[in-house]
Protein backbone atom coordinates (compact mmCIF):
# COMPACT_ATOMS: atom_id res chain seq x y z
CA UNK A 1 0.00 0.00 0.00
CA UNK A 2 2.67 2.43 0.72
CA UNK A 3 4.36 1.70 -2.61
CA UNK A 4 1.47 2.17 -4.38
CA UNK A 5 0.71 5.67 -2.54
CA UNK A 6 4.05 7.09 -2.96
CA UNK A 7 4.08 6.30 -6.35
CA UNK A 8 1.07 8.36 -7.00
CA UNK A 9 1.65 11.03 -4.84
CA UNK A 10 5.42 11.29 -4.71
CA UNK A 11 5.25 14.65 -2.46
CA UNK A 12 3.50 12.73 0.27
CA UNK A 13 5.84 10.10 0.01
CA UNK A 14 7.04 10.74 3.98
CA UNK A 15 3.63 11.08 5.31
CA UNK A 16 2.94 7.73 4.23
CA UNK A 17 6.35 6.45 5.67
CA UNK A 18 5.62 7.81 8.85
CA UNK A 19 2.26 6.27 9.24
CA UNK A 20 2.90 2.74 7.64
CA UNK A 21 5.86 3.21 10.78
CA UNK A 22 3.90 4.17 13.02
CA UNK A 23 0.74 1.83 12.62
CA UNK A 24 3.82 -1.28 12.21
CA UNK A 25 5.25 -0.17 15.45
CA UNK A 26 1.40 -0.15 17.33
CA UNK A 27 0.89 -3.35 16.04
CA UNK A 28 4.09 -5.02 17.16
CA UNK A 29 3.81 -3.48 20.60
CA UNK A 30 0.10 -4.77 20.74
CA UNK A 31 1.45 -8.29 19.41
CA UNK A 32 4.49 -8.09 22.25
CA UNK A 33 1.72 -7.17 24.89
CA UNK A 34 -0.69 -10.42 23.97
CA UNK A 35 2.62 -12.39 23.58
CA UNK A 36 3.69 -11.54 27.18
CA UNK A 37 0.12 -12.63 28.85
CA UNK A 38 -0.12 -15.78 26.31
CA UNK A 39 2.51 -15.75 24.32
CA UNK A 40 3.72 -19.19 24.61
CA UNK A 41 0.88 -20.63 22.92
CA UNK A 42 1.54 -18.64 20.13
CA UNK A 43 5.12 -19.74 19.94
CA UNK A 44 3.96 -23.51 19.55
CA UNK A 45 3.20 -22.55 15.88
CA UNK A 46 6.42 -22.56 15.38
CA UNK A 47 9.03 -25.28 15.35
CA UNK A 48 10.89 -25.83 18.53
CA UNK A 49 14.09 -25.54 16.63
CA UNK A 50 13.27 -22.13 15.16
CA UNK A 51 12.17 -20.83 18.94
CA UNK A 52 15.73 -21.83 20.34
CA UNK A 53 17.15 -20.06 17.47
CA UNK A 54 15.32 -17.09 18.07
CA UNK A 55 15.50 -16.89 22.07
CA UNK A 56 19.40 -17.61 21.32
CA UNK A 57 19.71 -14.80 19.28
CA UNK A 58 17.61 -12.55 21.84
CA UNK A 59 19.68 -13.62 25.29
CA UNK A 60 23.07 -13.22 22.98
CA UNK A 61 21.75 -9.73 21.39
CA UNK A 62 18.67 -8.42 22.99
CA UNK A 63 17.17 -5.69 21.37
CA UNK A 64 19.85 -5.50 18.29
CA UNK A 65 18.52 -8.89 17.21
CA UNK A 66 14.63 -7.21 17.07
CA UNK A 67 16.02 -4.34 14.94
CA UNK A 68 17.63 -6.91 12.47
CA UNK A 69 14.37 -9.06 12.23
CA UNK A 70 12.57 -5.44 11.47
CA UNK A 71 14.87 -4.68 8.46
CA UNK A 72 14.93 -7.61 7.08
CA UNK A 73 12.68 -8.92 4.07
CA UNK A 74 10.43 -11.36 4.12
CA UNK A 75 9.99 -14.46 4.39
CA UNK A 76 11.97 -14.13 7.34
CA UNK A 77 9.96 -14.80 10.51
CA UNK A 78 9.73 -11.18 11.69
CA UNK A 79 6.69 -11.71 14.15
CA UNK A 80 9.09 -14.94 15.59
CA UNK A 81 11.02 -12.09 17.07
CA UNK A 82 8.19 -10.07 18.16
CA UNK A 83 6.18 -13.20 19.85
CA UNK A 84 9.39 -13.84 21.38
CA UNK A 85 10.35 -10.79 22.48
CA UNK A 86 7.00 -10.66 24.63
CA UNK A 87 7.32 -13.88 25.72
CA UNK A 88 11.14 -13.24 27.21
CA UNK A 89 10.13 -10.01 28.79
CA UNK A 90 12.62 -7.88 26.46
CA UNK A 91 12.34 -4.42 27.74
CA UNK A 92 9.32 -2.99 25.72
CA UNK A 93 10.73 1.14 25.34
CA UNK A 94 13.71 -0.72 24.14
CA UNK A 95 11.61 -3.09 21.78
CA UNK A 96 9.36 -0.45 20.70
CA UNK A 97 12.85 1.50 19.89
CA UNK A 98 14.10 -1.10 17.62
CA UNK A 99 11.00 -1.97 15.54
CA UNK A 100 10.35 1.70 15.04
CA UNK A 101 13.94 2.40 13.80
CA UNK A 102 14.04 -0.68 11.88
CA UNK A 103 10.41 -0.03 10.24
CA UNK A 104 11.60 3.22 9.26
CA UNK A 105 14.40 2.51 7.29
CA UNK A 106 12.70 -0.47 5.44
CA UNK A 107 9.55 1.94 4.76
CA UNK A 108 11.87 4.65 3.74
CA UNK A 109 14.07 2.44 1.11
CA UNK A 110 9.96 1.32 -0.08
CA UNK A 111 8.58 4.74 -0.61
CA UNK A 112 11.78 6.52 -2.17
CA UNK A 113 12.06 3.51 -4.29
CA UNK A 114 8.30 4.00 -5.36
CA UNK A 115 8.47 8.03 -5.42
CA UNK A 116 11.59 7.74 -7.97
CA UNK A 117 10.34 4.82 -10.17
CA UNK A 118 7.11 4.66 -10.15
CA UNK A 119 5.59 1.49 -10.85
CA UNK A 120 9.46 -0.04 -11.73
CA UNK A 121 9.80 0.22 -8.14
CA UNK A 122 8.03 -3.29 -6.91
CA UNK A 123 10.36 -4.95 -9.82
CA UNK A 124 13.63 -3.15 -8.44
CA UNK A 125 12.24 -3.68 -4.60
CA UNK A 126 11.91 -7.52 -5.78
CA UNK A 127 15.19 -8.00 -7.48
CA UNK A 128 17.37 -6.43 -5.13
CA UNK A 129 15.74 -6.08 -1.66
CA UNK A 130 17.23 -9.59 -0.30
CA UNK A 131 20.65 -8.25 -0.76
CA UNK A 132 20.17 -4.51 0.52
CA UNK A 133 18.26 -5.80 3.53
CA UNK A 134 20.92 -8.84 4.68
CA UNK A 135 23.46 -6.11 4.01
CA UNK A 136 21.68 -3.29 6.50
CA UNK A 137 21.46 -5.85 8.57
CA UNK A 138 25.14 -6.36 8.64
CA UNK A 139 25.97 -3.32 8.68
CA UNK A 140 23.74 -2.93 11.72
CA UNK A 141 25.50 -5.72 13.60
CA UNK A 142 29.05 -4.36 12.30
CA UNK A 143 27.71 -0.93 13.89
CA UNK A 144 27.20 -2.61 17.49
CA UNK A 145 30.04 -4.83 17.60
CA UNK A 146 32.57 -1.77 17.13
CA UNK A 147 30.75 -0.18 19.60
CA UNK A 148 30.58 -2.83 21.92
CA UNK A 149 34.17 -3.49 21.49
CA UNK A 150 35.52 0.35 21.87
CA UNK A 151 33.13 0.37 25.28
CA UNK A 152 35.11 -2.69 26.17
CA UNK A 153 38.36 -1.26 25.53
CA UNK A 154 38.00 2.39 26.98
CA UNK A 155 37.08 0.37 30.01
CA UNK A 156 39.83 -1.29 30.06
CA UNK A 157 41.93 1.39 29.77
CA UNK A 158 40.42 2.83 32.49
CA UNK A 159 40.60 -0.08 34.53
CA UNK A 160 44.47 -0.27 33.84
CA UNK A 161 44.75 3.88 34.82
CA UNK A 162 43.18 3.23 37.79
CA UNK A 163 45.12 0.23 39.33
Amino acid sequence: MLMLLAAARPSWMLIYVASATFGSTAGCVGLYLISKRAGHRALNRFSESKQKRVKDLLDRYDVLSVLVASVLPPPFPFKLFVVSAGVFRLQLVRFTIAIAIGRTFRYLLEGYLAARYGEHAKEILAQYYPVIGIGVAVLIIVFFVAKNLLRRNQTEQVSGVES
